[in-house]
């Protein structure tokens, strides 16, 4: 493995966490910077990188590490009302490192897709009394406007990051 790229992935993993814990508490789910912290890592290293990137994030988290959104950690916060997201993100990395030879953006745009069924899913388990097109009327029509913004700045970032790295 290359010591840069295994590098890379840290800090990109740590900057998951900083955008984890710059929220808007919005209940059930709050607002955060996470989804632009993924897509930026998935953009700046790929797919592969990437993705090796949000699984070091969430291995922090489950450690115990107060990485995820409201200084959380533990396997309780996987496992919690938000948890689908959260592991959802690493299911975004898997459909972008699939996708991603269709281009940057289409991969991120399919990666918060995948993001969103897989939260969505875990909401309705969760939940138990509201189904699937109720989660997503919950938890994703909200977020729709403010997750596309971020995807478009980690799109627009990502391509000037990886210039100036020269990657």
């Amino acid at each position: 493995m290359n010591v840069k790229k295994m590098v890379r992935a840290s800090l990109f993993a740590a900057l998951i966490a900083v955008c984890a814990w710059i929220a808007v508490p919005i209940p059930p789910i709050s607002f955060t910077m996470q989804t632009f912290g993924v897509f930026l890592a998935l953009g700046v290293l790929g797919g592969k990188w990437g993705s090796i990137s949000i699984f070091i994030y969430l291995l922090l988290g489950v450690t115990g590490l107060p990485v995820f959104t409201g200084f959380r950690g533990g396997v309780d916060a996987l496992v919690g009302v938000t948890g689908g997201y959260l592991w959802g993100f690493l299911v975004s990395g898997l459909v972008y490192w699939a996708l991603e030879r269709f281009g940057k953006l289409p991969a991120m745009v399919l990666g918060m897709a995948a993001c969103y069924i897989c939260g969505s899913l875990w909401f309705t388990v969760y939940a138990g009394t509201v189904g699937f097109w109720g989660a997503m009327m919950t938890c994703v029509v909200p977020y729709l406007i403010p997750d596309a913004v971020k995807i478009g700045l980690a799109h627009l970032l990502s391509n000037r990051i990886r210039r100036a790295l020269k990657i």
